[in-house]
């Protein structure tokens, strides 16, 4: 699915030197190099402030933690996700609210939001899903009108970037109040371990974000607010810090790649290629087709020797952990159906032309 073998041996001088730089410096936790890595990822994400954090879970986390939401408020985000998203609201004792998704992005539809607001509602999460974008001039008019946060989940859609309605171009996790993301290795932009970052432009936010991930302190044995213990360590940031000057290229071939599928793909009737909004651009972490009859071909793909995915096989409203929303006897057909269709193919910046042939052949 992902050959991260061959992406290190294109950099691996460049890896290997700050690995070494971070071992002989003997600071690994905190410190100048993961400040360096923050500084580098707020001017790729056009300025907004970047505070970097052990992994995108704490990250959704700390963001709930930083907008000081009571027990039994309500947050909005979608059933087609994976858990962490509805798992960090019910770590804080929120109720999550599960809405549909659009049929063709996978991402939460706003249209369909407002129906789900109540006089507890928070916060939307609208979950970027695969590399592209949920409709953000309609969530944030939702959020303006009802006075509520958005939190983007951004951990997959790095290096995406979304033109709004009066065109400016923001990229991934900078449009709302605050946005999250992953550094999982498998990402667009990963590292070599666990590891993630919460975005926001909001210097107040910024400043209560950095204190919540550092045990609630901004010195040392002082503490004002209840935190947590999440931190990047020196060595992923190094790591990070090489990736992301590569990442514009990486995204640019995970694009070239993805146009190859879908000129392979488009014209077969059993299949259905990934779709974005027009304002939205795709970074494909993930290429994610729908199939009338996926288990035959995901088994076909096997036979081949090709990996394939699904992601996800389960919607989370019907999963045991989430019944504390209440929705387990909730239909949402869009998020249903694409339980029972998606598959996803191998993408990669390093992924050849012969081998997307392979993979389409074998479907």
């Amino acid at each position: 699915m992902n050959d991260l073998g061959a992406q290190y041996l294109r950099y691996k001088n460049e890896i290997d030197a700050a690995i070494s730089s971070v071992i002989r410096s003997g600071q690994f936790i905190n410190g100048p190099v993961v400040r360096r890595f923050e500084e580098q990822f707020s001017a790729f994400l056009g300025g907004a402030h970047v505070i970097a954090c052990a992994n995108g879970t704490d990250a959704l986390q700390i963001a709930l933690m930083a907008l000081d939401l009571q027990p039994g408020d309500e947050v909005i985000t979608t059933p087609f996700t994976f858990g962490a998203t509805a798992e960090v609201i019910g770590l804080l004792k929120l109720k999550v609210v599960f809405v549909d998704i659009d049929q063709s992005t996978f991402c939460i539809d706003p249209a369909k939001i407002e129906a789900a607001i109540t006089p507890r509602t928070r916060c939307i999460i609208p979950v970027h899903l695969f590399g592209t974008h949920a409709d953000m001039d309609s969530m944030m008019a939702i959020a303006k009108k009802h006075d509520l946060y958005v939190i983007e989940d951004a951990a997959q859609s790095v290096g995406a970037s979304y033109t709004s309605k009066n065109g400016d171009i923001f990229a991934s996790g900078t449009m709302g109040h605050i946005g999250t993301t992953s550094f999982f290795p498998s990402k667009n932009l990963g590292c070599y371990g666990d590891g993630g970052a919460l975005i926001t432009r909001d210097q107040n936010l910024a400043e209560r974000i950095r204190m919540i991930a550092n045990h609630g302190s901004k010195k040392k044995y002082q503490h004002e607010i209840i935190g947590v213990n999440s931190r990047l360590d020196a060595i992923q940031a190094a790591i990070l810090s090489v990736k992301l000057d590569h990442l514009r290229a990486d995204v640019e071939a995970r694009i070239a790649a993805a146009a190859i599928y879908n000129h392979l793909l488009s014209s077969r009737s059993y299949c259905v290629t990934p779709g974005h909004l027009p304002e939205s651009t795709h970074s494909y972490h993930q290429y994610t087709i729908r199939l009338s009859d996926r288990n035959e071909a995901a088994s076909r793909l096997k036979a081949a020797g090709v990996s394939s995915m699904v992601y996800y096989p389960f919607p989370l409203h019907k999963q045991p952990a989430f019944a504390f929303a209440e929705q387990q006897d909730s239909i949402f057909p869009e998020c249903e159906q694409a339980c029972r269709e998606v598959l996803s193919l191998p993408i990669y910046p390093d992924i050849t032309k012969e081998q997307i042939q392979k993979v389409v052949a074998n479907i």
